[in-house]
């Protein structure tokens, strides 16, 4: 076979692109007839839609008369408008002057003397309140008040092995000394928060400062029984 009888045969073969391209033509109106066909049979056989009556309906309110023993409040009264400022008429003179206030017309020793201050004391011992202080009182008797613990612990609940912490207030004067306690918060039992009372009494502190003055002051301590 020679080249010139080759190049016809080459040419009769078609490729997918050319018979995909040869046939769109009748794909296209093929997909067109049935979706106009299928338009129609859904518009055909679909069920007819229609509107329901809809009305409106109005409800007559009646007027209910309230009885007798029921007393309507007057209206309230009506604001009053402020007042309209008026301009006062008084001309003041421009040539007013205050005089120089100098210490040879008023000299330092007829001056009057500045007030005396008050002070008010307040007595802060009848309940715990907020008492400022720079320095805290410090407990002086440590081992003392350990051995008043021990005393004091409730049998019963150190052999069942009952434990908690008692936090007691205590108002510790300018000497130092517990004037009062009481419970701040409980223990959860009354015979600890009554032991931690009793323990309470031994307490001994140093005055508590407020910059450079004694003062008085409630603190909050806790008191804490434990079984070792």
């Amino acid at each position: 076979m020679t080249a010139a009888t080759a190049v016809p045969a080459q040419a009769q073969k078609t490729s997918a692109n050319d018979r995909f391209k040869k046939s769109f033509r009748s794909r296209f109106w093929g997909s067109m007839i049935l979706a106009t066909v299928a338009h129609f049979a859904v518009l055909q056989y679909s069920p007819e839609l229609t509107a329901e009556d809809f009305s409106l309906s109005a409800v007559e309110l009646a007027a209910i008369e309230l009885p007798p023993e029921i007393e309507i409040p007057p209206p309230p009264q009506q604001i009053a408008r402020p007042a309209t400022p008026i301009i006062s008429e008084v001309e003041v003179s421009e040539d007013i002057t205050i005089a120089p206030t100098t210490f040879e017309t008023n000299p330092v020793s007829a001056l009057p003397p500045p007030p005396a201050e008050i002070v008010v004391e307040e007595d802060i011992s009848a309940a715990p309140t907020f008492t400022p202080f720079t320095v805290g009182p410090t407990l002086l008797n440590r081992n003392q008040v350990a051995n008043a613990m021990v005393e004091s612990y409730p049998e019963t609940l150190r052999q069942a092995g009952i434990g908690g912490i008692v936090r007691v207030y205590f108002f510790v004067n300018q000497e130092g000394e517990v004037q009062d306690f009481r419970i701040h918060d409980s223990s959860g039992f009354e015979e600890l928060d009554l032991a931690a009372l009793a323990v309470a009494d031994v307490y001994r502190f140093s005055p508590a400062m407020n910059r450079d003055k004694v003062v008085p002051v409630w603190v909050s301590l806790p008191i804490e029984f434990q079984v070792r």
